[in-house]
């Protein structure tokens, strides 16, 4: 495979020839997998070309660039590499991210849902939310930057209808309850949540895979259907990844 290498905005280009598209697998939707530097890895279309995020590597097959997805830096990015399936976040869908912090993981949803879908981002901390706003949002379109606190759903006001997938990465004691409170006023019925659980944060003493199963158990017990847990060692020590579906009726069941 022949590669030719220029500098673009202070970030190598990678240009692969045609023949290596075959090394991306094309049965998923949203997210693409390229070998690079010998080693399998996630990247997703560039939904603003020639734009990086956090260093990222751009890579250009068949005249379309893509960035590399570092599993390091997103804890979805993670999950998909540790076996996460039926990913719920494709063109077109309507987000609800809660801790979106400086906005690595935001872009590259940004990337897989396109200009007709659109994150609400909700942030606590302005100097965070300031680099998501200066770096990410003030960049593209289809993300909606919120400075609040994601334990008072109801100040969303930038918020509008139902949202498909509640996305929750925030390290709280109570970060289930936080998610599932705003799934009950934003998330529609049959949607999604992809709750991380940062076990250090709910319990220091407690084994974390006992942890994350008790979270589980929390989100079953609130009308979700467990879809699938991940464990993102190595690449989050102590945090997981769950998986759910809501369904609104179980609750008054």
């Amino acid at each position: 495979m022949k590669n030719t290498i220029n500098s673009t905005d202070q970030n190598e280009l990678l240009l692969l020839s045609s023949s290596s598209a075959n090394d991306f697998n094309n049965d998923f939707d949203g997210y693409k997998w390229v070998n690079f530097n010998g080693q399998k890895n996630l990247a997703t279309l560039n939904l603003i070309k020639g734009n990086v995020v956090y260093n990222e590597k751009l890579i250009l097959i068949d005249k379309e660039e893509y960035r590399l997805w570092d599993p390091f830096r997103s804890k979805l990015a993670a999950a998909l590499i540790k076996g996460l399936r039926n990913l719920p976040i494709k063109n077109k869908t309507k987000v609800l991210y809660l801790g979106a912090s400086t906005g690595t993981t935001v872009s590259h949803i940004s990337d897989i849902i396109g200009n007709s879908g659109v994150i609400f981002a909700i942030e606590s901390s302005i100097r965070v939310a300031r680099e998501l706003i200066e770096n990410v949002a003030s960049k593209r379109e289809n993300i909606i930057p919120i400075i609040e606190d994601a334990r008072k759903p109801l100040s969303y006001f930038s918020t509008y209808g139902e949202v498909d997938v509640v996305y929750c990465d925030i390290a709280q004691p109570d970060q289930t309850e936080i998610a599932i409170n705003n799934c009950k006023i934003f998330l529609k019925d049959g949607g999604k949540i992809l709750l991380v659980v940062k076990t250090r944060s709910i319990d220091v003493t407690q084994d974390p895979k006992t942890i994350i199963l008790q979270e589980a158990n929390k989100l079953e017990n609130s009308g979700f259907n467990i879809e699938q847990i991940i464990y993102l060692d190595p690449y989050d020590k102590d945090h997981g990844l769950i998986h759910a579906t809501y369904i609104a009726y179980q609750i008054n069941s």
